[in-house]
């Protein structure tokens, strides 16, 4: 989300004895024996993987180095996740976390209150519980009874100004991603501004991480305060496994963001893996759930984002959106916290 992180070419970032370039941007080819790898939403998921990397890095888990992705966004107020992020349209922020492993266990927890970390809650509801998800009043006592603090229902200063604009005339319309049109005063070109409104306002507000250990697992989390303004009560993909988020230790781990209600008609996330089982790339597989979403509708689909990434469990890594300006940050030994644009429907 800061101006500092630069959007790099794929070639000068992976030399060849590591990746075979077959397609781009997507990073595709053999993984390099026991090198672990994460891959993130956005360009702020050089937060995400900052929290996660050193846990890969000291050969940990990948099902710990997702989580400690979750919590590492959560805690930054200035992204549209966590209690930070906007609220609902009666001003109450809302939020919805879900957490998947290499052996299918996997915890969510859906329009929670006043939890700083819905990332750990729902790892608890994995590793605790009989049941895959929580939600509402039942997932809030659940996490207190669990040693989650319960914060104050207040909005973050930004969420408040943004609200307060937001009454003046009420209106819900999620709007696309665009690149920032507003001239570079150092060069005089347009700044690729992701997941920023023209005016600088940040326009996501879910971060999704997939990662691979050293040990050739995969895991995945997913976390959101959900779209800003939404109908209280609503609930989009994040925290639905298949939807949001799903791994398959045999296959990848693949993770989205965008209009949740578009990916839960398809089982978005859970689509890709399938693809990738035929064969497919990531890329490609990626490639081909936005093209099933599109297809369903293809007028009203101008008109929203919807942006997946895939890890394979050969370390190979692809993107594809509905629209342009989606973009993913990757964190290896090898290459560190490097932020792409995804390949796109609409250009």
């Amino acid at each position: 989300m800061k101006s500092r992180r630069s959007f790099l070419r794929l070639g000068a970032l992976f030399p060849l004895s590591h990746f075979s370039l077959k397609s781009l941007p997507g990073l595709t080819g053999s993984r390099i024996a026991g090198q672990p790898l994460v891959v993130s939403t956005w360009d702020s998921g050089t937060i995400a993987n900052g929290g996660a990397w050193p846990v890969l890095q000291r050969g940990g888990k990948a099902i710990d180095a997702v989580e400690q992705a979750g919590i590492a966004i959560e805690n930054d107020i200035n992204c549209c996740v966590g209690l930070g992020g906007n609220p609902d349209r009666d001003g109450r922020v809302t939020l919805d976390s879900c957490i998947m492993d290499d052996q299918f266990n996997c915890g969510s927890v859906a329009f929670l209150e006043r939890i700083k970390h819905p990332v750990s809650v729902a790892r608890k509801v994995m590793d605790t519980t009989p049941h895959v998800m929580l939600v509402g009043e039942g997932a809030q006592q659940f996490a207190v009874a669990n040693g989650f603090v319960l914060e104050p229902g207040t909005l973050s200063a930004d969420a408040d100004k943004t609200y307060r604009k937001w009454l003046e005339k009420s209106e819900y319309k999620p709007i696309i991603n665009v690149e920032n049109q507003k001239p570079s005063p150092s060069k005089g070109k347009k700044a690729f501004a992701p997941n920023k409104l023209e005016d600088g306002t940040p326009n996501h507000d879910t971060m999704g991480t997939v990662a691979l250990d050293a040990a050739g697992n995969l895991s995945g989390m997913c976390t959101t305060s959900g779209m800003g303004f939404k109908m209280r009560g609503r609930v989009g993909d994040s925290p639905i496994i298949g939807a949001g988020l799903y791994v398959d230790n045999e296959v990848g781990a693949v993770t989205c963001s965008g209009q949740g209600e578009e990916v839960i008609r398809m089982c978005g996330s859970h689509l890709v893996v399938e693809f990738m089982r035929q064969g497919m790339t990531p890329t490609e597989a990626c490639r081909r759930a936005v093209e099933r979403i599109i297809k369903r509708d293809p007028v009203k689909a101008k008109d929203f984002q919807v942006g997946f990434i895939a890890l394979n469990r050969r370390g190979e890594v692809g993107a594809f959106s509905v629209q342009k300006g989606f973009s993913y940050t990757v964190t290896s030994a090898t290459i560190q916290n490097k932020v792409y644009k995804a390949e796109s429907y609409f250009s």
